[in-house]
């Protein structure tokens, strides 16, 4: 019986069809989604001169009989929707039914398909769009679509392709969405007569990521904590906090099986990694997000890149809250590299500090200020005099000598060793896994950062009135916004009533923030709290000024500090929510493993 139906005239004329064949990337993508539709196991894609010579798709689908071969040469005939309701939930990568007749139309294009049980196939040749041989076919179950010189007889959009280099690896970009979105299927690409990447079937994403990425990716990637909210589920693996590319050129974001662009979910995943990414840097992500196909638009562009989602909310709360749990649940596998026991340190009893020749110091001097140190009852960060104080009442230690018998013990339930201070800056540390190196401004920073939010969020934001109260006018829109989350500003520190139509006063602000025009604050509040989660904190648009104030009261570069002192940062740092990274998204700690040190001693291979 025959799958492929014309659609009809009313429900093909809400298709949002268009020229789905921009470049032979194109190709290749539309080929391999209908292979995958087809239910194929395995894939292969060859290609030559970066597939403007030849592209080749041989699949081991469910393959078509002559009459459906036929027909799938013609526009708006699909097995993959039949009616209007059908459309409004699609649970296909295809359904248009305009590929295959748009490739054949620029192009020299051969189809040959056999179904399991048929003694026969079908091959069928075409020329330009017109067809010139239809005979059967002798080759294995399944499809084979072989697509050679493509834009032959379209020389004005042939003469806008790329080289065949750029070309070539726009198609490995679409063959390596296809196979990250399928782990299931077996992938093969095959550049030049030579194979490029063959990729065998795995029940797991971790394996593909290794098989397409390598190892040393995957020690970067976190498996993300799966949630579902709303029958919105989220999985697949992130990038640990503090990891991070200049592009989103490893942002990989696929819904409902499908590889897509969304601004929404780009926002979403930037509010997960909130504080723990440098700004202007993007995560490094395999975010896989399923939901009913009846809450996801894909007719929308023809080359199906964007999607519409119903409820955009609930899709971000999910994303936001599962990237959020994961980075948390990340920092149990850090404090477990500090546990297990290390030979304890040589260190020499109190004495001066010695000067190396280069002007650099071993000593430590000054007070780390805590989580459990004393602290004014405002919202100050510590001042210089309280750590000048406790400087007077301790002595500076040296790091190691191997001819003295060690003074200073590490304590029982201590999880690590410190060595030593490097340049005054960088912590030397030992664990199991081999050496240590914290930042103690960035760790002395987190600290801080995640103090003074927790006692802002327990006991409210200072803020002070305004000497002369602001008057302002919003467009409708962002007036209905600002009625609907008066609480919120509020929380924020921000005192705000109504002044009118569409018009507002403001009479108190963020003690914290220095803000010289009010109105200009607003609509900045107004325009990224539009694009955070309803669970973020109220404190969110002044974590930057919170960061601002903790980086001039942390500890600075060439600030020597105690053992005892450098013993509470790193517990202190180690007890924080995001330990990684400092507020500003710089990583805190370096891990350098025992196979690195060997391998630059030359002790491994």
């Amino acid at each position: 019986m025959s799958r492929i139906k014309l659609l009809p005239e009313t429900l093909a004329s809400q298709v949002a069809a268009g020229e789905v064949v921009e470049r032979p990337a194109s190709v290749v993508k539309e080929l391999v989604e209908n292979s995958i539709d087809a239910g194929a196991r395995a894939i292969e894609v060859g290609i030559q001169r970066g597939g403007m010579s030849r592209i080749r798709v041989v699949d081991d689908g469910c393959g078509m009989d002559r009459d459906d071969a036929l027909l799938s040469l013609e526009r708006h005939a699909t097995s993959k929707i039949a009616s209007a309701a059908d459309l409004a939930a699609i649970s296909t990568l295809g359904f248009r039914g305009e590929a295959l007749p748009s490739i054949a139309s620029v192009s020299r294009f051969r189809l040959s398909t056999r179904e399991p049980v048929a003694i026969a196939g079908t091959e069928i040749l075409v020329n330009g769009g017109r067809i010139e041989t239809v005979r059967d076919g002798g080759e294995a179950p399944g499809t084979q679509i072989e697509v050679r010189s493509l834009f032959y007889n379209v020389p004005a959009r042939r003469k806008f392709l790329r080289s065949e280099t750029t070309e070539a690896r726009n198609i490995e970009h679409q063959f390596c969405l296809q196979a990250l979105a399928h782990p299931e299927i077996g992938f093969s690409l095959v550049r030049e007569e030579k194979i490029a990447l063959q990729l065998p079937t795995t029940t797991s994403l971790r394996d593909r990521i290794r098989d397409l990425y390598g190892v040393e990716l995957l020690d970067d990637l976190l498996e993300i904590f799966a949630c579902d909210r709303g029958g919105v589920q989220v999985g697949g693996w992130i990038g640990r906090a503090g990891v991070s590319r200049q592009t989103r050129s490893q942002q990989f974001v696929f819904v409902n099986g499908r590889a897509i662009e969304s601004g929404i979910l780009s926002t979403a995943l930037r509010e997960g990694y909130h504080t723990a990414l440098m700004r202007g840097q993007f995560p490094l992500t395999f975010l896989f997000v399923d939901l009913d196909p009846r809450e996801v638009d894909v007719n929308v562009h023809p080359a199906k890149r964007e999607v519409r989602f119903r409820d955009p909310a609930r899709v971000r709360e999910a994303i936001v809250e599962a990237v959020q749990r994961t980075l948390e649940s990340g920092r149990a596998d850090w404090q477990r590299k500090f546990r297990a026991p290390v030979a304890p340190a040589m260190v020499l009893p109190p004495g001066p500090a010695v000067t190396p020749p280069d002007g650099g110091t071993t000593s430590v001097s000054s007070q780390i200020v805590g989580r459990d140190s004393a602290r004014p009852s405002n919202f100050a960060p510590p001042d210089q005099a309280d750590r000048a104080d406790s400087l007077n009442r301790s002595r500076p230690i040296e790091v190691n000598r191997p001819d003295l018998e060690p003074q200073v013990e590490p304590r029982r339930d201590q999880q690590f060793q410190i060595i030593g201070v490097l340049n005054r800056l960088y912590v030397l540390m030992e664990n199991p896994d081999g050496l240590v190196l914290v930042d103690q401004h960035a760790a002395h920073e987190r600290i801080l950062f995640e103090e003074l939010r927790r006692r802002m969020e327990e006991q409210g934001v200072p803020s002070q009135r305004m000497l002369l109260p602001q008057i302002f006018s919003l467009p409708p829109r962002d007036a209905e916004w600002i009625e609907q989350n008066f609480a919120t500003l509020q929380k924020m520190g921000i005192g705000i009533e109504s002044f009118g139509a569409n018009s507002f006063r403001i009479d108190t602000l963020p003690a914290f923030l220095e803000i010289a025009d009010a109105a200009g604050f607003l609509r900045k509040v107004i325009d990224e709290l539009k694009t955070t989660s309803h669970s973020s904190s109220p404190l969110r648009l002044g974590e930057d000024m919170i960061a601002k104030t903790v980086c001039r009261h942390a500890v600075k570069a060439n600030d020597p500090l105690r053992y005892p002192e450098i013993e509470k940062l790193i517990r202190d740092l180690l007890a924080c929510d995001l330990p990684y990274c400092c507020p500003h998204g710089r990583p805190t700690m370096i891990q350098i493993s025992h196979a690195e040190l060997e391998k630059k001693f030359g002790r491994k291979v």
